[in-house]
């Protein structure tokens, strides 16, 4: 017999999971305790909200369940925002609650609330588990439907009594689901081979659904220019002569047939209007489209990813028809790109941001970790930032929920050790979760922080001027010492005022083996050029 915090610790063994993330809190006691025995790692930090968007991270960056134990009540409510990015994400993580004891339940013990009537809109399962015999079997069955595709959160949580009883366990074996292409694939393939301006637009769910390789070989084979957001930067190399950035509105825009893979037709795409009116649009993703209000494509593939992009190669054959469609968009990128050089080469102090990501690029190794947690500091790291590996670029994703880098860079982190994990903050979104710098300080997490410090909320300032002459609410303290802050905290920090002082900070940043913040003071009358509507 175990108590019911071993059982659950044996089902988070049985399936892979290494590290438990968590703010400490007295329901967990047991669960902690299990850990501890199995050989799992606790990782603690400082808000619940991190906990969940680490095990996010490390998710993220392994393709795995990513796991936090949240305390009950208030430990449950922190970490709300975290469940809905992930939801959001089609991020497999697992968030276990603490709960009120069941035998007193409606008596009105500490932190008594019912969390499932607000957790349940935002996962695939929530379940509190009343039976110390169930746990075995309802922690494993979160577990495994968090991480089947589509992939999303799941809860479970235990009352206090129940984890601290003993019960016999047996943990049910996973059940790996069958692989299945979509249906009508070979419609698909024959657009595809017969298409002059072919394009793919991939996203997340094509990193999500292991189908990289697969995607690549499509690509060669015909011929087709593929752009890349989200988790699917990275799953084709950015310097692979298919590989475009800059020439995204022409080549959606132009295109006679779009490949859509694993992306929301959202705000992001222009609801659908990125791509061209007369072009013909297939998406692909492992879940049925849920935006109906947008534009629908004529061709709607529900399937394994990975498998569908195979039976699509092989249904299309070889023989490219795309060859000056490819030379007209390598025309468009690099007029593009030489356009950026002043940019790249500002000498402004404060800094203009991309002058950052210039130095940036020449100290980051290929397989490095960038997370981006901010407004237009990101979006400029969105454009200016090259991914070359899977899974080696986070972002909020489409629910932007500033706070979510520290937390996603602990996990990214602790999954990869070997590697240069990069944090690139905004002097805004520093203050959600800044104080995750003594997190990473207390576990040696050798994180470097790049931080674009204007002294704004950029993204709010200038907009509001625009439109009304004035900003306000938008408005932070110039110049704050942000690098002094995370010393504190037992981190390193740099204060960067010019140009010539970046790119020795940086290197001696990541050289150090030590969590580092680089405090980059920028010029808030930078704006970004956003072109996409937001809403």
């Amino acid at each position: 017999m175990d108590h019911g915090g071993r059982i659950v610790a044996k089902a988070l063994k049985s399936r892979g999971v290494s590290h438990l993330f968590t703010l400490s809190g007295g329901h967990l006691f047991s669960i902690y305790d299990g850990c501890r025995a199995e050989g799992i790692e606790i990782v603690d930090v400082r808000h619940e909200q991190s906990a969940t968007f680490a095990a996010e991270g490390f998710a993220k960056a392994t393709r795995r369940v990513g796991v936090a134990a949240l305390t009950a009540g208030p430990g449950v409510t922190n970490g709300i925002s975290a469940i809905v990015g992930a939801q959001a994400n089609c991020s497999p993580v697992c968030v276990l609650g603490g709960r009120a004891p069941e035998l007193r339940w409606g008596s009105g013990s500490l932190q008594e609330i019912d969390h499932l009537p607000f957790v349940s809109p935002l996962v695939k399962s929530a379940e509190t588990v009343k039976d110390p015999g169930g746990i075995a079997e309802r922690t494993a069955a979160a577990l495994d439907l968090a991480l089947a595709a589509p992939g999303g959160p799941t809860f479970v949580d235990y009352p206090l009594d129940v984890v601290f009883s003993e019960a016999e366990a047996e943990l049910p074996p996973a059940v790996e689901a069958e692989a299945r292409p979509a249906e009508r694939v070979e419609e698909a393939a024959a657009l595809l081979a017969a298409a002059e301006r072919p394009a793919i637009m991939a996203g997340s769910g094509l990193y999500w659904g292991r189908g990289e390789e697969e995607m690549r070989a499509l690509a060669e084979a015909l011929g087709i220019p593929v752009f890349l957001n989200g988790l699917g930067r990275g799953c084709l190399p950015a310097d692979h002569e298919l590989a475009f950035s800059r020439a995204r509105g022409a080549g959606l825009g132009g295109a006679d047939v779009v490949l859509v893979i694993g992306v929301p037709l959202d705000f992001r795409l222009g609801f659908g209007a990125s791509v061209g009116e007369e072009a013909k649009l297939i998406r692909l993703d492992a879940a049925p489209n849920q935006l109906t209000a947008n534009r629908l494509p004529d061709l709607d593939l529900v399937g394994d990813v990975a498998a569908s992009l195979a039976a699509i190669r092989s249904a299309a054959g070889e023989g490219r028809r795309s060859g000056p469609w490819l030379e007209r968009l390598r025309g468009i990128e690099a007029e593009k790109r030489a356009a950026e050089e002043d940019e790249l080469n500002d000498s402004r102090a404060p800094l203009h941001p991309v002058r950052i990501y210039r130095e940036l690029g020449e100290v980051l190794d290929r397989d490095a970790i960038v997370v981006g947690d901010g407004g237009d500091f990101v979006s400029y790291a969105g454009r200016f930032v090259e991914t070359y590996q899977p899974g080696c670029w986070m972002d909020p994703g489409p629910f932007g929920c500033l706070g979510a880098g520290p937390g996603q860079a602990i996990g990214a982190q602790l999954a990869h050790p070997e590697r240069q994990v990069c944090l690139l903050l905004g002097d805004g979104a520093f203050g959600f979760a800044g104080m995750e710098f003594d997190t990473m300080a207390r576990h040696g997490l050798p994180i470097v922080g790049v931080m674009g410090n204007n002294g704004i909320w950029a993204l709010e300032h200038h907009p509001m001027k625009f439109l009304y002459g004035y900003s306000v609410a938008a408005e932070l303290r110039p110049e704050t010492s942000y690098e002094r802050m995370v010393e504190a905290l037992g981190c390193d920090g740099i204060l960067v005022r010019e140009p010539g002082e970046l790119r020795p900070a940086l290197k001696r940043a990541f050289s150090s083996g030590r969590p580092t913040l680089v405090n980059v003071l920028t010029d808030p009358e930078v704006a970004y050029p956003r072109k996409s509507n937001l809403a």
